[in-house]
């Protein structure tokens, strides 16, 4: 699916829309985005030597794997973080970078969903993370 449609599951707009695409395979999220380098997050992070924040790393997991709840994501719903766990930072994200967000949910108890993910440019991992989240009201 491209941004309009993600647009269609998810509330994020604007700048802070870290997915560019997105597909479903077999229960499996999978995610891209290719940094820029002109994001609002690599301004001061860090100067003459910009690298992706861990925690926008960690925003694009979640994103995609949202991806997987389109049913759930309703008019009117919005996934919020409730966890991150066992969060691993192994390689810089960088300008000219292209993304790729892999996630799967582990077990959910409808608003909670658990799962859990990995960022990787290329064959480098990036990041590993287990995560929570829940589907709320707008």
């Amino acid at each position: 699916m491209n941004q309009e449609e993600i647009k269609a599951i998810l509330p994020h707009r604007d700048d802070m829309l870290l997915i560019e695409d997105a597909e479903n395979i077999g229960g499996e999220a999978v995610g891209h985005y290719r940094v820029r380098g002109d994001e609002f997050f690599l301004r001061g992070h860090f100067p003459g030597h910009s690298i992706v924040p861990g925690v926008i790393l960690c925003e694009m997991l979640a994103q995609t794997a949202c991806v997987l709840m389109g049913e759930q994501m309703a008019a009117g719903k919005m996934p919020v973080y409730t966890g991150l766990n066992n969060v691993r930072f192994r390689s810089p994200v960088t300008p000219g970078d292209t993304v790729e967000t892999r996630c799967r949910i582990k077990r959910a108890k409808h608003p909670f969903y658990f799962a859990e993910g990995t960022v990787r440019v290329g064959e480098r991992v990036c990041v590993t993370a287990e995560f929570s989240f829940a589907i709320t009201g707008a």
